[in-house]
């Protein structure tokens, strides 16, 4: 009967995380992290203690200017003093003969309640309430609806936005006038974003145009050979690198200066990074090619032209059309992100609401980039599938 006793020779392997190495390695990652997190100022308790003010703005930015009608509206104001002290000098209300706003006090600190009430304002109808600190931030209280009298009453509390002394409580009213119709915003973001994308493909097509004779002489497989060859083969593929280095965001704001603010500006930065990148990925197509064909070809005496014209472009011209369609899509969305900078398209447009706080418009036009990127995504996966296949 064999002895089943195990061997006392056998040999015990600790397992990797038990070795001196991975602990090492481990506090060294930890220190690395440790100073990356105090480098880069991560406070994650700023997510949470200022998130009231992100709330406007992503209130905003949900609710896009698609479809509007003619409207009426009605406003009225309160003021209220950030202090424990007798107000001095508020500014002066609405005349009586308006809407107007009663609170229940008018000075008061962060967190207090007030009772607000509305005279005047149209019966029946639904509005907002909303605070505006001293440098006219604001901070939403919440809706109201007025009764048969026009009138409303409500509770609120002082929010943490209340900066400075003079605080402006804000009781907007309004109601449809009109049909529905599509909003200016959305025909603009529409004309805006069909340039976008005909920006993207005027870019792609040019940058095809040049990357694919390039992308030969970057071949290590068709360049092989004498000095002159390898030299030709090293320069290309440096400036391929270099080009690819340079962000289109830099190039956008060089060619903006260079032929002006506009599209033109975005089509000459993204041609350039395009005939990088296209370049360096058409070349890598290049050398994965079968050399069977170049060689049956090469040994009928046939010219280096021949050679590529008949060896190589049949078997790369699948390849080459999918990454170009990738490419172009690719191109649409750095072309919003270009427009900031002068570059033309919905982006320039985008950019433009931002600053002007018009954060409606704004997701307008977020939703067309969005839309737009989902559609070309789902029409460059399926043409490279049928091109690749």
């Amino acid at each position: 009967m064999a002895d089943s006793t195990p061997s006392s020779n056998v040999s015990y392997k600790r397992p990797f995380y038990a070795q001196t190495r991975f602990l090492f390695i481990a506090l060294l990652l930890a220190a690395v992290y440790s100073y990356g997190w105090r480098v880069t100022e991560i406070e994650p308790g700023e997510l949470v203690r200022d998130a009231h003010l992100v709330k406007p703005l992503v209130r905003d930015l949900l609710h896009p200017d698609l479809f509007t009608f003619e409207t009426a509206t009605e406003s009225a104001n309160a003021f209220f003093v950030l202090s424990n002290q007798q107000p001095q000098n508020l500014p002066l209300k609405k005349a009586p003969s308006g809407p107007i706003l009663v609170l229940s006090k008018h000075t008061g600190k962060t967190g207090d309640s007030i009772e607000v009430s509305g005279k005047a304002f149209r019966p029946h109808e639904k509005g907002t309430l909303a605070w505006f600190n001293s440098i006219e931030q604001e901070y939403p209280l919440g809706s109201f609806a007025t009764d048969a009298d026009g009138g409303f009453h409500s509770e609120i509390i002082v929010p943490p936005i209340a900066r400075g002394d003079t605080q402006t409580i804000r009781a907007v009213l309004a109601w449809q006038t009109g049909e529905w119709r599509i909003s200016d915003t959305l025909k603009l973001t529409i004309e805006k974003m069909v340039e976008t994308v005909f920006l993207a493909l005027m870019a792609t097509t040019f940058s095809i145009l040049v990357a694919a004779p390039l992308s030969f002489l970057g071949t290590r497989n068709l360049m092989a050979g004498n000095l002159i060859n390898k030299v030709i083969y090293y320069v290309v593929r440096t400036l391929f690198n270099v080009l690819r280095s340079v962000e289109p965001l830099i190039m956008a704001i060089l060619f903006a200066v260079w032929v002006g603010i506009g599209p033109f500006a975005g089509v000459m930065a993204l041609a350039i990074h395009s005939i990088a990148a296209l370049g360096k990925l058409f070349s890598e197509q290049v050398e994965s090619i079968d050399p069977g064909p170049v060689e049956a070809i090469t040994a009928t005496g046939a010219t280096p032209v021949q050679v590529v014209l008949f060896a190589v472009v049949p078997q790369i011209l699948p390849q080459f059309l999918a990454l170009s369609f990738y490419r172009w899509d690719i191109n649409v969305r750095m072309s919003t992100i270009i427009g900031f900078v002068g570059g033309g398209g919905i982006g320039f447009l985008l950019q433009q609401w931002i600053n002007l706080l018009q954060y409606n418009q704004a997701g307008t036009a977020l939703l067309a980039i969005a839309c737009v990127v989902i559609v070309l995504d789902m029409i460059s996966a399926r043409v490279r599938e049928k091109l690749i296949a």
